[in-house]
């Protein structure tokens, strides 16, 4: 039997309270206010029909509800996923439609799959790869190729091209083919939808935009003049020809799924932590794979394609007042009786609007108070953002995501790489010993040299930490006879970090100086032990903590 790989607390259906329905079902009625034109804005985006959108977010809404560990979570196609599948499923899918869909279908049952192979596996520290300045610029960079992919359905022109350069050329060179009704009605859309938003916070903008532009379309008749309209939906979820997908398509599609469970889960337990971090609750990234796998095979089973989570959707449930999953059940039911009583009035939802509502979502992406942040925190950071931003742009969605967890392992390793150091010394009116850099009143001990080196030592630092002790060593006044190294940062080594802790011993010991370690760790002494270290500094001179170090040196002849 299948087992999380983390346990967390009762689901919420244990004990629940039937008090919490007067908050949960109206957070869903409005969640679901907001989705329905959303998610049918998505499933365009990801280059299917609209009624794929709903039916995945009824899925995955379901699906969630039972299994993740988020009480306010919101799963379900998003803009991100959409964007990559598209990315994936083009070249293959040949321009038909049938098989674009069957393609779909497999995507996100292979999403499902790996995402709970990774919970079986306990590899629900992946979240942690990604920083924050990488997810800034990568929602940053998203944002951008959302843009340009709905020019041509809010202008109704059409672009060609795969880079974002060659698809706004085309699209600029089309300038004299803008169909004017549809520019003016998807302006008119996203100014209403940023207007309420601004003014009327409260009032589900998306659907009184989308809801008034359909109005507008079926008053005037608009369609017969040019305006296109989403067309009829099927009341139940489709069924796509699985007969459609070749025997080389698993192959082809394992690099994309990977890169779609990565960002997926990603999102879930970010958007989850923010949220639960409120209300003292626990996220537990093995549940949350388990959840995210199950929410994309539910997917599949109803015709859809890859979904992951909405922060938006989940900030409104949360702002509404959403106690439980019973939110998301809530609204999973109101979009199948919104298809099942109001088909016809989705069939008349223009397309020009929902590309409108794509570039709202787009647009708010772009955090430009986050990127000012950044460079007031440290400027590695804004440029570690940016540098994202245009991996995405140059290399497409799929290996900009690979190249943000590149940058943000490269960032890690660099700081780790080069950390910092410090002499330490005793501060008057302080406990303990601080970096005399910091203090200027400090004092060392006559004959001893006290140094901290702020990082785990392994192959990438282990120079860089020899050349910097001998430097202070050098430069102390007078020449030490002990150097004492407070290792408290230092949890481990690995072999090329104990090769050069044997060479510092030995050119020590050759000018007649003890080394000697402090803050000493069982993990570490072990590494200690296993390499020989032990034997060569000297069991006495390991000290579990950095008083007993300055004692044993003042105690010494």
């Amino acid at each position: 039997m299948f087992r999380p790989a983390e346990s967390v607390a009762p689901p919420w259906w244990r004990g629940y309270r039937r008090a919490d329905l007067r908050h949960d079902v109206p957070a869903g009625v409005t969640v679901a206010a907001y989705l329905i034109p959303q998610v049918m804005a998505y499933a365009q985006v990801a280059g299917l029909p609209p009624a794929a959108g709903l039916w995945a977010a009824v899925a995955a809404l379901t699906v969630y509800a039972v299994l993740g560990s988020s009480r306010q979570l919101s799963v379900g196609p998003e803009s991100t996923t959409a964007l990559m599948t598209a990315a994936a499923l083009g070249p293959l899918a040949a321009g038909s439609p049938d098989r674009y869909a069957a393609l779909a279908v497999l995507l996100a049952a292979m999403v499902g799959t790996i995402c709970l192979i990774a919970s079986a596996a306990r590899l629900g520290a992946l979240a942690d790869l990604l920083s924050k300045p990488v997810l800034v610029g990568y929602l940053a960079g998203v944002a951008v190729l959302m843009t340009v992919g709905q020019l041509k359905n809010v202008t109704r022109t059409p672009i060609e091209g795969e880079s974002i350069a060659e698809q706004l050329d085309s699209w600029w060179r089309h300038r004299a083919d803008f169909h004017g009704p549809t520019l003016t009605l998807a302006a008119a859309v996203l100014v209403l939808m940023i207007a309420l938003q601004r003014w009327r916070p409260q009032v589900p903008g998306a659907l009184v935009a989308v809801l008034g532009a359909t109005a507008v379309v079926a008053l005037f008749d608009l369609d017969r003049h040019g305006i296109a309209v989403v067309g009829s939906l099927p009341g139940a979820p489709a069924s796509p020809d699985l007969g459609l997908i070749e025997g080389d398509d698993v192959r082809l599609l394992i690099a994309p799924a990977i890169g779609l469970a990565v960002v997926g889960f990603t999102d879930n337990v970010l958007t989850a932590r923010a949220f639960a971090s409120r209300r003292n609750q626990t996220i537990a990234g093995g549940r949350e794979l388990t959840a995210l796998g199950a929410a994309n095979l539910g997917a599949a089973a109803a015709g859809g394609f890859p979904v992951s989570s909405s922060g938006s959707r989940t900030a409104l449930g949360d702002a509404v007042g959403s106690r439980t999953q019973f939110h998301s059940l809530a609204a999973a039911a109101t979009v199948v009786l919104t298809l099942v009583l109001l088909r016809d009035v989705l069939a008349d939802f223009p397309v020009a609007a929902l590309g409108a509502l794509v570039l709202y979502a787009a647009v708010r992406l772009i955090e430009i108070g986050e990127f000012r942040y950044l460079n007031r925190f440290r400027r590695s950071e804004l440029l570690l953002a940016l540098a994202t931003t245009a991996a995405v742009l140059t290399l497409g969605v799929r290996d900009g995501i690979l190249a943000a967890v590149v940058l943000s392992l490269a960032d890690l390793l660099r700081r780790v790489a080069r950390p910092h150091d410090a002499v330490q010394g005793f501060v008057p009116g302080l406990a303990g010993m601080h970096d005399v850099a910091d203090y200027p009143d400090a004092e060392t001990v006559p004959g001893l040299l006290v140094y901290r080196y702020d990082s785990p030592l392994f192959f990438a630092n282990a120079e860089n930490f020899h050349r910097r002790l001998l430097d202070a060593y050098r430069g102390a006044e007078p020449p030490p006879r002990w150097v004492v190294l407070n290792v408290e940062a230092m949890v481990e080594i690995d072999v090329t970090a104990a090769e050069v802790l044997a060479r510092l011993h030995t050119e020590l010991k050759a000018q007649g100086v003890v080394l000697a370690m402090a803050q000493v760790k069982q993990d570490l002494r072990r590494d200690l032990d296993a390499s020989g270290l032990t034997d060569r500094i000297g069991a006495d001179h390991l000290f579990p903590t950095l008083p007993t170090a300055v004692a044993a040196f003042q105690n010494h002849p």
